[in-house]
């Protein structure tokens, strides 16, 4: 329960474009300990929790949400998982801003390609050993 707290918390940090030290300075502590509390090794207090909740401006609810699954095997590839890599929601708020739908579907096929390539390439690269 503590890693899904601490992933939901990273989400909503990046999704409001604060950094670790942000949140950090705000709640009165080191950006180490956020770290903390993201990866799920030290378990957010009471307070600290309704702290952040307000600073991230979601539920504490929201904050507890997945929390009856565990983040082992296809969970790792659900949609808050993904987007707790800052870059995949870079990605992400990006791509949204694109109106085109026929350019949309022109990201997805050229990042799908890259995709499909890294893999062949991968699966060549273990052939020859």
């Amino acid at each position: 329960m503590d890693k899904i707290v601490g992933r939901n918390v990273r989400f909503y940090r990046l999704a409001r474009r604060l950094s670790q030290k942000d949140l950090a300075g705000r709640l009165g502590m080191s950006y180490q300990q956020v770290q903390k509390y993201e990866k799920g090794a030290s378990r957010i207090g009471s307070g600290s929790l309704l702290e952040i909740s307000g600073i991230l401006g979601v539920s504490l609810l929201a904050l507890f949400e997945g929390g009856g699954a565990e983040l082992t095997g296809n969970n790792k590839l659900s949609p808050p998982n993904l987007l707790v890599n800052p870059l995949s929601l870079r990605l992400l708020q990006a791509f949204s801003e694109i109106t085109e739908r026929r350019t949309q579907q022109t990201m997805v096929e050229f990042v799908e390609s890259i995709v499909r390539v890294r893999g062949k390439q991968a699966s060549r690269d273990s052939a020859r050993k």
